[in-house]
């Protein structure tokens, strides 16, 4: 069809496409058009029919109102050239009020397409911390703007800790990381939240969105509103809410290489730094309450997502909230966990699949997941520091269980987001209804 149809044509047909929101204005549009010409159509006809003695204005009419062409052939004439001049006049008008916010070299049409489909996509929450989280969310963003990105807030090393002791707020540093993954434009404004100071010894390593949101906080009296004015300065696609708002602690019981009891570890960034094996992990206070638009969020979720991230120190420290715990049980969302690929040092050394969904069932209880994802890609070299995160025989033995190709090739030790984001939208469309085009196959019901 588009090789007979001429380009400027098909061009113009693009924006009567299903979906972008625009037929029913023109049609409004073409009606109001339609009655102001049949005004004038009643001015001329009485004109005409009053004035029928003045041969120079009689010849004027007849010219104007091509009297002197048969009826059909005036209708098509007038009709075709007035829907002519209408689509081309709000082409252009579109194109001149939106092309200042396109960016250089898209397209109007593709833009207001994709921006359509997001708005249409999946309720999805993702619950984590560090990188893997900001991974997850940049691969989203470009299916669905309907995104929700609960944050930890038990961090307390770094930038985040110190601003944490010295000023009292909760730690921006992932919140950070979660907002410049989900701007629309990860340019200039991004790098220069994410940018990091050094040199002087007062703003050595903090970084400039952590000072940011601090100054907001303390500006607005609210933590929360700072984070939301940050999102709303960086054009966010989505939400990005603390898990709560009570300043908590996160503890854990280890086991150290040359102790034989127990040793109670007290902070975030110093469990990894210990290089021990985890038994347990608790918040202190234990009964901190959920922030309550996180509640919300996953019990209207049709997706909940907890990974890719830190096992005990980014994704526990969330499901130790017992209200957002309750909430995610609640909700009828479909709830995936995607397990690391790479083993982390300090916290999950010679852990595999199974390891990893052990130590979450263990601390939240079993049965809290419909779709354990596992990377199957273990072809790449990835580092003497590192192991991979193996699907052994009791992962493979799990209904829940699904392996797929998840590895980033230039970074083999993260989640490629594209292809993250890929399955998980494949998984939510096999369950709920439409069918994916590019589906992967065998995905486990």
């Amino acid at each position: 069809m588009r090789k007979i149809i001429p380009a400027p044509i098909w061009k113009l047909l693009r924006w009567f496409r299903p979906g972008l929101g625009i037929k029913r204005w023109f049609t409004l549009v073409l009606a109001g058009i339609t009655l102001l010409g049949l005004g004038f159509a009643v001015i001329l006809i009485d004109l005409y029919r009053t004035d029928s003695s003045n041969p120079i204005l009689l010849t004027l009419l007849s010219y104007v109102s091509l009297r002197f062409i048969p009826r059909i052939w005036r209708a098509i004439i007038f009709g075709g050239l007035g829907i002519g001049l209408v689509a081309y006049g709000i082409l252009k008008l579109n194109r001149s009020m939106l092309q200042p916010f396109v960016r250089p070299g898209d397209d109007v049409l593709r833009q207001i397409k994709n921006y359509r489909r997001r708005e249409r996509g999946p309720h999805i929450v993702a619950i984590g911390g560090g990188h893997g989280l900001s991974t997850l969310l940049r691969g989203l963003k470009s299916h669905t703007s309907n995104l929700t990105a609960v944050v930890t807030v038990a961090d307390d090393g770094g930038s985040s800790g110190r601003l944490r002791e010295s000023h009292g707020i909760l730690p921006p540093g992932d919140i950070r990381n979660c907002l410049a993954a989900l701007s629309n434009d990860e340019a200039l404004l991004t790098q220069l939240f994410q940018y990091r100071f050094s040199g002087s010894p007062e703003l050595e390593g903090h970084s400039f969105g952590n000072l940011f949101i601090a100054a907001l906080a303390d500006i607005t009296g609210s933590f929360e509103e700072a984070v939301a004015e940050s999102g709303r300065a960086l054009s966010v696609n989505g939400r990005v809410l603390p898990s709560t708002l009570h300043n908590v602690k996160l503890v854990a019981s280890m086991e150290l290489p040359h102790s034989v009891n127990e040793v109670r570890v007290e902070g975030e960034s110093k469990i990894p730094a210990m290089a021990g094996r985890v038994n347990r992990v608790w918040l202190e206070p234990d009964d901190a309450s959920a922030f309550p638009p996180v509640i919300k969020e996953i019990l209207n979720a049709d997706v909940i997502v907890v990974g890719p991230g830190s096992l005990y120190t980014s994704l526990l420290p969330n499901l130790l909230v017992q209200d957002l715990l309750d909430s995610m049980r609640a909700s009828r969302a479909v709830k995936i966990y995607v397990c690391n690929i790479a083993t982390q040092s300090g916290e999950t050394d010679f852990f595999t699949c199974h390891d990893h969904v052990r130590a979450l069932e263990n601390h939240a209880g079993e049965g809290l997941f419909d779709l354990i994802l596992c990377n199957g890609n273990y072809n790449l070299e990835i580092g003497p520091s590192s192991q991979w995160v193996l699907a052994d025989e009791k992962t493979l033995s799990d209904s829940r269980a699904y392996c797929v190709d998840l590895v980033d090739e230039n970074h083999p030790r993260r989640h490629d987001s594209r292809k993250l984001a890929q399955v998980i939208m494949d998984v939510f469309y096999e369950r709920t209804g439409p069918l994916n085009e590019n589906k992967s196959p065998q995905m486990p019901l």
